[in-house]
């Protein structure tokens, strides 16, 4: 009888053991990954005890916390679309995203950094006031960059190649994120289902993330990379120059753009090839390289990684498992390739940089209600993604695309820019997506700008890098350097 009992005891003790330990689990180990869950209408709710902080651009809100009279406290307040892919929103009915999510601890008050206010708040029954967060954004390149890319799809984003910070962040169309923070959850939830089946997306941040866009030909910055890395191949390395080629072991034939030879020789360079953006050459170099190089370069760059800025990026695809008619179309651009514009951004800021890539940052500084910093902005040096030869090669092909090649409606009087368009196809009769990547001024790179615009910008296959992307770019580049 007695064993009997203590077996009963035991079993007893250990589901009192496994329950302290579950809710122990709950309560100190997952408790930060609970609370930061956007999901957790818990923490929402809680977060509207206290006065949220401001998220600001050059000391002015783009979102802040303002005074109500119902049961909530405070409603959040944002200053529009041109800020919304930043901000993301905060919502009683639907959560938080954007910086509003990933800064959450910071905003709301919960930051580790303000333990003494939070111990004072204990005992003084004063509610904590969240952190204000200072962005690395530049206004008035923002509101360039914005008004540049006008009524069209698709983001901007531009960055000092030299620290990583983030100067402007564009994705379109945007929304009014106070359509969202309203708390009226019914409004909420018809303005929500509105937005999510609007044309263009406006609730995804295109500069980041999202489904990612087809490169085209500012994938062959990547391609180029690759062959200079393995030592095998410089600038002047040439390749047959036919106007038509058979990709390895099939019927299909691809052409340059215009169906025309790259120059009109009998070989034509790498150097060459970039400049006129050709894609023949392009093929028949990745088919020499074979697939494990350009990957391995992609990866070097940052394909296949998420990056926190601190808002997480999407990751860009580089294919694997590709026979050499999927390695040749995937040189330039095309076949599986996908990549988002922070992703070339990176590519790009890594060439104007001698081949040292920082990480992008937009949180300048976190300070309290009563300006103690909590913390600040630092550039950071990412593994090295290319030699210093390398990119040396690389910016002087990107030079010469701007100064005499297809990417010339990025010229700046007076200042030398590199830079590189792309046209990628998406299928026999959908609308291109036109890109522009580059930097200025090239030797002493101050901003480098990546431009993506989908749907051909209104002009469905007719639209081209150079025509529409590349002048955007200028616009922002000019705005940096004030020209």
């Amino acid at each position: 009888m007695k064993k009997e009992i203590r077996r009963v005891t035991n079993i007893i003790v250990l589901m009192f053991v496994s329950l302290f330990a579950a809710s122990s689990a709950m309560q100190v180990i997952n408790a930060d990954s609970l609370n930061n869950d956007s999901r957790n209408q818990r923490a929402v709710y809680d977060g509207y005890k206290t006065q949220r902080g401001a998220i600001l651009v050059n000391n002015q809100p783009i979102a802040e916390s303002i005074p109500t009279s119902d049961a909530y406290h405070y409603l959040r307040k944002y200053s529009g679309e041109e800020y919304s892919a930043l901000s993301g929103f905060y919502s009683l009915y639907l959560g938080r995203t954007g910086l509003e999510n990933f800064l959450d601890n910071s905003l709301r008050g919960d930051n580790s950094a303000q333990f003494f206010e939070q111990l004072n708040a204990l005992f003084s029954g004063n509610p904590v006031t969240g952190a204000s967060v200072e962005l690395t954004i530049d206004p008035k390149i923002q509101k360039i960059a914005w008004d540049a890319l006008g009524n069209k799809k698709g983001a901007v984003i531009a960055m000092d190649p030299t620290t990583g910070k983030i100067l402007a962040l564009v994705s379109k169309p945007g929304f009014d994120p106070n359509l969202l923070s309203t708390h009226n959850t019914a409004d909420a939830a018809a303005n929500y289902k509105t937005l999510l089946t609007a044309k263009g997306s406006p609730l995804i941040n295109k500069a980041i993330g999202g489904s990612l866009y087809a490169p085209g030909s500012v994938f062959k910055l990547v391609v180029a990379a690759a062959a200079f890395e393995s030592g095998k191949y410089t600038p002047a390395s040439t390749f047959p120059n036919p106007r038509k080629y058979t990709l390895p072991g099939t019927k299909t034939v691809i052409t340059n753009s215009g169906e025309s030879s790259c120059g009109g020789a009998a070989t034509v360079s790498i150097a060459t090839a970039l400049k006129l953006s050709c894609n023949i050459p392009f093929a028949q170099l990745g088919v020499a390289l074979g697939q494990e190089a350009i990957a391995q370069q992609a990866k070097a760059f940052g394909f296949g990684e998420s990056v926190s800025i601190p808002v997480k990026s999407t990751p860009s695809v580089y294919p694997s498992n590709m026979d050499d008619a999927q390695t040749a179309m995937s040189s330039f651009g095309q076949f599986d390739v996908r990549v988002s514009p922070l992703q070339m951004l990176m590519v790009t800021s890594a060439i104007a940089n001698a081949g040292v890539e920082m990480q992008p940052y937009l949180v300048d500084q976190i300070f309290t209600a009563n300006l103690t910093l909590l913390d600040k902005g630092q550039p950071t040096e990412l593994p090295r993604s290319i030699t210093t030869s390398t990119a040396e090669s690389l910016k002087r092909m990107m030079i010469a695309a701007v100064s005499s090649g297809v990417s010339s409606n990025a010229q700046i009087p007076g200042v030398k820019v590199a830079g590189k368009t792309g046209t990628a196809q998406n299928g026999p009769k959908d609308p291109y997506t036109l890109w522009f990547t580059g930097f200025a001024p090239a030797d002493a790179p101050q901003v480098a700008v990546t431009v993506v615009v989908e749907d051909g910008g209104g002009m469905g296959q007719n639209g081209r890098g150079n025509s529409l992307a590349a002048p955007i770019a200028k616009k922002v580049m000019q705005a940096v350097l004030k020209k």
